[in-house]
């Protein structure tokens, strides 16, 4: 398809330690290191199926993401970056989402896997 960009498309499963943290479950270890001050790049990865509640996401950049089927419950995701990410099939109640992105963005993307997009205001 013109104008598409390959990278943006394309998941990937990093070798960040923090990311391979969320993989294998240790929520807790993982905001330990974040509030230490560590960073990871979390952009574009797989994070299907994953369990994440109890997960800080204050500030982490989930772009191009894909979520499905992902434990998202009660997760704070209103100062996270989630331009491009796809939820599908995930638990998402008591998530709060950011107020750029619409409901039915949000819908869309629960229901049918479309990657979500910010509403220009």
């Amino acid at each position: 398809m013109a104008g598409t960009n390959p990278s943006r498309t394309k998941l990937h499963l990093s070798k960040d330690p923090m990311y391979l943290m969320l993989r294998e479950g240790c929520i807790k270890e993982f905001n330990v290191k974040k509030a230490a001050g560590d960073t990871c790049d979390l952009r574009g990865c797989d994070l299907r199926g994953l369990d994440l509640r109890g997960l800080d996401a204050d500030g982490l950049d989930f772009s191009d993401c894909y979520f499905r089927q992902a434990d998202l419950r009660g997760i704070d995701l209103s100062k996270a970056r989630l331009d491009g990410a796809s939820i599908n099939a995930c638990k998402i109640s008591g998530v709060l989402f950011p107020a750029e992105l619409s409901t039915p963005e949000i819908e869309l993307s629960l229901l049918h896997g479309t990657r979500m997009r910010y509403s220009v205001k």
